[in-house]
């Protein structure tokens, strides 16, 4: 399992749609080609960094109020509501720009699909990850959701207050552009070469021994941190049935082990069905209604999928979340280690049998 996660935080950084990323997906492509299983790239388009777009809708926020331009401001509230509930927006497309790919790889057949997904992609910093401000994100997000709905009756009020909201959002668009042109990438240890080293390694073992009846896929995503374009490309691409389970890893390498019971920033979409049930009756992990970010599962939940999320926490975020501290000296590796062992805990609980007498899980690892 280590060989993966080191692999990975060999490179500098893996940032959606830059060399670094392709490289790194070239490299996960090789290196399970040469233990033999077959694997192929899933190429898409997606926004290099969730910014632009947000910058823009802070603009429009910013402009409509300042203006007193209400269909703009309006325009903006629509567009911070649906980023970040995950809905499909007109306009989307035209921040989709780079290029980004998926490392698809699978074992066994079968009528039934397991899907064991981590991103390996990382994120650009910005300072509101710093560790001593990280932990109001969330108050701090939902301060701007209301300010965005405000937005629109300031601007049809007109004065003082649709002016003092038109300088906020324009304040917040130019912080967002200062992000863009300089902020660096981080290595990404913990988020997410520790989750792509779990579910690398789940799939070696079942692959050795497929369940009876089952499909199961690798789906290393690239884009997670631009929106989960990578996930959004799977769903979309009809590879994957309705039925299908969907087992994602994320930031595993520190903090206190969590499962997730449902996840949004904004819309909140609960997760059902078999594995969020087995985590919930196992041991080793607390559940969680993960608010403060997506996830990879959030285009799969908000189609109604079968989905589990497992994620360490300290104080409610990510150890090291997205920050330049996202080293591989910062990594816990028995966390990792555990988080696996938990994982196919929960594998024994929900596959069938895989012909040696004994639950899924026998020979993992």
């Amino acid at each position: 399992m280590r060989w993966v996660w080191e692999g990975l935080v060999a490179f500098e950084h893996r940032g959606t749609g830059t060399n670094q990323e392709r490289a790194a997906a070239d490299w996960l492509r090789s290196s399970l080609e040469a233990r033999g299983y077959a694997t192929r790239l899933q190429r898409f388009r997606a926004p290099a960094s969730w910014g632009p777009e947000v910058l823009a809708i802070s603009l429009a926020l910013g402009l409509g109020g300042l203006f007193g331009w209400v269909w703009l401001a309006a325009l903006g509230f629509y567009g911070f509501w649906a980023y970040f509930s995950g809905w499909p927006r007109p306009w989307q497309g035209l921040f989709a720009r780079a290029r980004s790919q998926n490392v698809l790889a699978e074992a066994g057949e079968g009528p039934r699909t397991l899907v064991l997904m981590a991103h390996y992609d990382t994120a650009k910093t910005y300072w509101t990850y710093d560790p001593k401000r990280v932990r109001g994100f969330r108050a701090t997000f939902l301060l701007n959701a209301a300010l965005a709905a405000l937005a629109v009756p300031a601007a049809w009020r007109g004065g003082l207050v649709g002016g003092v909201l038109g300088v906020y959002f324009l304040a917040q668009a130019g912080l967002l552009g200062w992000r863009e042109l300089t902020a660096p990438y981080v290595n990404g240890a913990n988020d997410n070469a520790s989750g792509v080293a779990v579910v690398t390694e789940l799939f070696l073992d079942l692959a050795r021994r497929p369940p009876a009846g089952w499909r199961v896929v690798l789906a290393l995503t690239g884009a997670e941190e631009t929106g989960a374009a990578g996930a959004e490309a799977l769903c979309r691409s009809g590879e994957l049935p309705e039925d299908a389970w969907i087992l994602n890893v994320d930031n595993v390498g520190a903090g206190g082990l969590h499962y997730a019971t449902g996840e949004g920033m904004l819309a909140y979409y609960p997760y059902r069905g078999a594995l969020v049930e087995a985590a919930g009756r196992i041991p080793g992990a607390r559940p969680v209604a993960y608010r403060p970010a997506y996830l990879d599962t959030l285009p799969c939940a908000r189609r109604g999928r079968t989905v589990l999320t497992l994620v360490r926490l300290e104080g409610g975020v990510p150890p090291n979340w997205h920050w330049p501290s996202d080293r591989p000296e910062a990594v816990d590796w028995a966390a990792v280690e555990a988080t696996y062992g938990f994982a196919r805990r929960v594998l024994d609980e929900v596959l069938p049998s895989n012909g040696g007498g004994n639950g899924a899980g026998e020979g993992l690892g």
